[in-house]
């Protein structure tokens, strides 16, 4: 009777996860395939926008937008970290700014310092500005959206401070520091080479460290991690500081790339970064995010730039157009996260 017993509840259990399979489906295989479906967008687009303008898969136009996208899926990766802990950083334009604008002030006085000078300060600036913003975060508990938007106002007042409200101009800065976004390595772009690297270590950091898994943990459930024994304050403090130092380095290619510095420099950039990792699939709300999703993001971002003033779509269109595409992938990220709670919740009720 007990063999009969335990075999009808194990059979019982078998028809209820057979009933849930079908709501989970759908949203397992939307979050599985998500990536696939945006790759896929991606291609049918350019192929569109290559049969309006012939111009626009040719050679010099996709190394344009790999140039012009690197930038901004450096900053992807530190705002997709930050994203998964149930953070946000409004800062990353101003710290950008600050630290694009003291390299440049650096190499203006001091022609003949190393372009290596410039870019160890301008991380240096960043990974400052990080680690404050950490500390408020995880020591004063003050809520990001809070401490972020009130450094990006500092950060911003100080690059006018440190500039006196001037610029610094492409023939106020040596050739040798241009050309860190001009040049080439190994016949790649630096930009370019740049962001791969940066990609690389961050999926490492992701896939085959302890930190790098504590971070979803922190954001998937902070109760449940301090339980666990990891320290989310530390946890918090060290995406914080890495999205500052990344901002940093983005400050100074920034600079080089566009050869001047300005106090208004990457002014509401910040918004750009959030909408290539939200298209990405990293979830607001926290412990959810891949490499390969920002990657494609800030790709979508960088094609749509490119390509809608070459088939002559207003300005006005541009906007339009590019926020539905972000609505729409908020509405993706919004049900496939329904559709997981819920099946979580189904599963603790069995």
């Amino acid at each position: 009777m007990r063999e009969r017993g335990g075999h009808t509840a194990v059979a019982a259990v078998g028809e209820a996860l057979g009933a849930a399979a079908p709501n989970k489906s759908l949203s397992a295989n939307i979050a599985r395939f998500r990536e696939v479906g945006l790759l896929v967008f991606i291609v049918l687009l350019s192929v569109g926008v290559q049969l309006r303008n012939p111009s626009f898969l040719t050679w010099e136009n996709l190394n344009d937008i790999a140039m012009n996208t690197a930038i901004l899926s450096i900053l992807a990766v530190g705002m997709m970290l930050v994203i998964i802990t149930r953070g946000i950083d409004l800062s990353i334009g101003a710290t950008l700014a600050l630290s694009g604008m003291i390299a440049a002030l650096t190499v203006k006085e001091y022609p003949g310092a190393s372009p290596a000078v410039a870019l160890l300060i301008g991380i240096g600036i960043g990974l400052v500005c990080g680690a404050l913003l950490g500390l408020l975060v995880a020591k004063a508990n003050i809520l990001p959206i809070i401490a972020t938007l009130g450094m990006m106002n500092v950060f911003r007042g100080l690059t006018y401070e440190a500039s006196g409200g001037k610029w610094v101009s492409a023939h106020q800065m040596p050739a040798d520091f241009k050309a860190i976004a001009t040049g080439s390595l190994l016949g790649v772009n630096h930009l370019i080479f740049i962001a791969i690297v940066i990609y690389i270590a961050a999926y490492y950091f992701i896939a085959h460290t302890r930190t790098g898994r504590q971070v979803y943990a922190v954001g998937s459930n902070p109760e449940s991690a301090e339980v666990s024994g990891i320290r989310s304050g530390r946890i918090l403090w060290l995406v914080y500081t890495i999205m500052g130092g990344l901002a940093g380095l983005a400050g100074v290619l920034w600079v080089s790339k566009f050869a001047s510095a300005q106090g208004d420099t990457a002014s509401g950039y910040e918004l750009s970064v959030i909408a290539a990792c939200v298209l990405g699939g990293v979830s607001i709300a926290g412990g959810s995010g891949k490499i390969s999703g920002i990657l494609l993001g800030s790709v979508l971002l960088g094609i749509l730039n490119n390509a809608l003033p070459m088939i002559n779509v207003s300005p006005f269109w541009q906007n339009w157009i590019q926020g539905m595409i972000i609505l729409v992938a908020v509405l993706v990220n919004a049900l496939v996260k329904r559709g997981i709670d819920r099946n979580h919740l189904m599963r603790r009720r069995i």
